[in-house]
C-alpha cells in the first residue's frame, strides 16, 4: 500500500493523512493498519495521565526538548476535550506545543474524545501504531484529565506517569480506588509551590501500605522553573522500562495489549452489525414499544438479537 510505504520512509504527510483516515474511520484504514503491522513494536509508549490543571501539556514539552536532546525521535498523542460542534479537539497541538511543531524529529497529534470515557480517544491505539511504524522511538500519550473510571492509559502504555500538583495531598486517600493505582511513576508537577512535601510524604505513605510490590513507583519532582528536573522523571521512566524488561513483563504486557485489540476489533465488529441491523429492521421501533409496554424485557430483546447475530452473521446460510 502506497501511504503505508510513505510512511515507514519518514513521511510526515503520510503520517499526517493516515490519522485522519483513522479518525474518520474511513473504509482504507484496515488495509493500511494491516501494512503497517510488520513495522510496529518498536517505540517506547509513556502515558501521561492526571487531573485537568496539574501542567501535563507543559511537562510533554519539556519532556520532548529533553528527549531531542538525547537524539530520540518523538511522536506526541494528545487527546483533547471534543468539540460539541465540530467533533474535534477544543485544545491544539501547536497551540500548546509550539515550540516543537517544526522540528523534523517530533510529530505531535491533537484528537478528540468523540465520546470515549476512558480518557483516550478510541482511536489512539491505532494512531500510535501509526507512529510507531514512522519511526518514533518514543510516543508521548497524553489523556484528556482523569476521573475514577478514566484508566486506560494503563492498557496502552508501557510505563504511566501521573502528574500531581502540591496541592493534592488532602485528596489523594480519596483517589486512591482509582487512578492512584496505575501509575508506574508519580509526578509532582509545579513543585516550587507551597505543599511539595506533603504530598510527596502521602504518595509515599499510600505505598508503605501496599505490600509486595513488585515495583514501587519512584516520586519525582519536576517545575518548569528548572527544566533540569524533568532529567530525573526520565530516568525514572527508563528505570521501569529496565525493570519490565529484566523481570519479563514487558512481553507480557505487550501479550495482553495485543490481545486486548483484537478482542477490541472484535467487539467493535460485531456491536457494528447489530447497530446496522437495528437500523434496517423494520419491527424494531415496535420491539421497543413492546418493553416500553413490558410485554418483553431488555434480556428476552438481547437473547433475540445474540440469536439474530448467531444464525444469521456467524452462521450464514
Amino acid at each position: 500500500m502506497e501511504l503505508a510505504e510513505r510512511i515507514v520512509k519518514g513521511d510526515r504527510r503520510a503520517v499526517a493523512r493516515a490519522i485522519t483516515l483513522i479518525e474518520n474511520d474511513s473504509p482504507e484504514k484496515h488495509a493500511l493498519l494491516k501494512a503497517l503491522h510488520a513495522h510496529t513494536g518498536k517505540a517506547y509508549l509513556v502515558g501521561i495521565t492526571g487531573s485537568p490543571g496539574a501542567g501535563k501539556s507543559t511537562l510533554t514539552a519539556q519532556l520532548i526538548f529533553l528527549l531531542r536532546k538525547l537524539g530520540l525521535n518523538v511522536g506526541v498523542i494528545a487527546v483533547d476535550p471534543t468539540s460539541p460542534f465540530t467533533g474535534g479537539a477544543i485544545l491544539g497541538d501547536r497551540v500548546r506545543m509550539n515550540d516543537h511543531a517544526l522540528d523534523p524529529g517530533v510529530f505531535i497529534r491533537s484528537m478528540g474524545t468523540r465520546g470515549s470515557l476512558g480518557g483516550l480517544a478510541r482511536t489512539t491505539k491505532e494512531a500510535v501504531r501509526v507512529l510507531d511504524a514512522y519511526g518514533a522511538d518514543v510516543i508521548l500519550i497524553e489523556t484528556v484529565g482523569v476521573g475514577q473510571s478514566e484508566l486506560d492509559i494503563m492498557n496502552v502504555a508501557d510505563t504511566t506517569v501521573v502528574v500531581m500538583n502540591p496541592t493534592a495531598g488532602d485528596h489523594i486517600q480519596t483517589m486512591k480506588a482509582g487512578i492512584m493505582e496505575i501509575a508506574d511513576v508519580f509526578d509532582i508537577n509545579k513543585a516550587d509551590l507551597p505543599g511539595a512535601d506533603k504530598t510527596e510524604r502521602e504518595i509515599n505513605n499510600m505505598l508503605d501500605l501496599l505490600h509486595d510490590l513488585e515495583w514501587r513507583p519512584p516520586v519525582v519532582r519536576t517545575t518548569s522553573r528548572n527544566p533540569k528536573s524533568f532529567q530525573s522523571l526520565w530516568e525514572a521512566c527508563s528505570s521501569h522500562r529496565s525493570h519490565l524488561l529484566k523481570s519479563g513483563r514487558w512481553e507480557t504486557k505487550r501479550k495482553k495489549r495485543r490481545q486486548d485489540e483484537i478482542l477490541g476489533i472484535i467487539e467493535d465488529r460485531i456491536h457494528r452489525s447489530i447497530r446496522q441491523w437495528m437500523v434496517q429492521n423494520h419491527s424494531w421501533q415496535q420491539i421497543l414499544s413492546e418493553v416500553d409496554a413490558g410485554k418483553l424485557d431488555p434480556y428476552q430483546v438481547a437473547d433475540q438479537v445474540l440469536e439474530w447475530y448467531n444464525t444469521t452473521v456467524s452462521h450464514p446460510k
